[in-house]
């Protein structure tokens, strides 16, 4: 019997990749909804491949225009929009598995959905933990959910505990690439493009996550996700730099051992496991050559020249909902950056400010983790208005 897939940010990295996985497998799993939220060409295209049951545009323009284009080619899909729709074919008794690929904060409500739903719930979210990790791993116990991390750092770490005693770890080694910006000059940080910023030296990656992974932003995230995955706190994880990218991370253990997961930099090896877990099942992926790559490099991370990985240990040590507020100022900073109304240097300022302005409290509830992370991004927003006001220069030339 085939298992449902709910596939939340179909068009995305991990979305694509995620149908190349099922591909590979096609009858032990079957498509039951796709999910965008404004790429409607992208979303028709894997309509008329997949046949799911439900396509869901968050964007109700979008909706409206592939109901329309599908009403001519395949009738049978059923065609939804908003965040309530993502609910909803997130939690449906049919689906068996959810992957969770929507970036940002907008991917919480759904994936907290599937997790309370009880689905085996692959998480390629980061920012579901990052917001509200008690709340979200306390759904996790109650429903006996079962989650699988789908970052390669967190699959490989999970993949070194399997079969472990917790206790018997003494550090989690994240591992990170450095980014484009590993060896730039400080000073010209500062004008760096947001095209430079996507050009990630080893993965391929959507434009936000890649501006996160060229700040340390996006490592930063992962420890905080690692803490709630793996039940430690930010002192137990250490960051390293490795560019090549072939050893995903490690966990050393009280023995002396140290457990490493490599692999080429290929998501579809994480998402494979995570589809077929326990079992394993071919990923398309090419086999790894050490003897090609012959030198793996390490170096500690450099706080100086990432202070967002800084900011994000140091909102991870204060608690609640200080994580939400580092999130929602960073989604608003990197956005302002890829639209040129920000410099590069000006992210981790704008995040800064914003944690310096609102006070995380307890996030004892999903009201209380909306409302700051709204208030976070109003306040990001108006730090962008002050650095930059409507007669900049840095505006003009956007």
């Amino acid at each position: 019997m085939s298992l449902g897939v709910t596939i939340l940010g179909a068009t995305g990295t991990i979305g694509v990749n995620t149908l190349n996985v099922i591909q590979q497998h096609r009858p032990r799993y079957r498509v039951l909804a796709l999910t965008a939220n404004t790429a409607v060409d992208k979303l028709y295209e894997q309509c008329l491949e997949w046949s799911p049951r439900y396509a869901v545009m968050v964007n109700a323009d979008a909706a409206a225009q592939l109901r329309q284009r599908l009403q001519l080619s395949n009738p049978d899909i059923e065609v939804l929009s908003g965040v309530e729709s993502l609910i909803q074919v997130a939690s449906m008794d049919e689906v068996d598995i959810v992957m969770a690929a929507i970036v940002g904060g907008a991917g919480l409500l759904p994936t907290l959905a599937a997790a309370r739903a009880g689905k085996k719930v692959l998480l390629a979210n980061k920012e579901s933990l990052v917001m509200s990790g008690q709340v979200f791993m306390d759904a996790v116990k109650q429903q006996n959910t079962r989650l699988l991390p789908i970052d390669s750092e967190h699959n490989a770490i999970f993949q070194c505990l399997h079969g472990q005693d917790k206790l018997a770890a003494r550090k989690i080694l994240l591992t990170a690439s450095g980014g484009p910006f590993r060896t730039h000059p400080l000073e010209a940080l500062a004008h760096v493009t947001p095209e430079q910023a996507c050009a990630h030296p080893k993965w391929v990656m959507g434009r936000k996550i890649s501006v996160d992974s060229a700040t340390m932003m996006n490592k930063g995230l992962e420890v905080i996700e690692a803490c709630w995955l793996f039940d430690t706190t930010p002192d137990h994880i250490e960051v390293l730099i490795h560019p090549q990218s072939i050893i995903h991370s490690l966990v050393e253990y009280i023995d002396g051992s140290v457990l490493a997961q490599l692999g080429n930099p290929d998501m579809r090896t994480p998402i494979a496991y995570g589809l077929a877990w326990p079992e394993r099942i071919a990923a398309g992926v090419e086999p790894l050559d050490l003897k090609a790559i012959a030198q793996l490099d390490f170096s500690a991370a450099d706080t100086d020249r990432f202070p967002c990985l800084r900011l994000a240990y140091e909102a991870m040590l204060a608690g609640g909902t200080t994580t939400t507020i580092l999130n929602a100022a960073n989604e608003i900073a990197v956005a302002a950056f890829l639209q040129a109304r920000l410099k590069f240097t000006d992210i981790a300022k704008i995040i800064e400010t914003t944690l310096a302005n609102l006070s995380g409290r307890t996030a004892s509830s999903l009201e209380i983790i909306l409302e700051d992370d709204a208030k976070a991004r109003d306040l990001a927003e108006e730090a962008i208005q002050r650095l930059y006001p409507s007669h900049s220069p840095l505006l003009r030339t956007a």
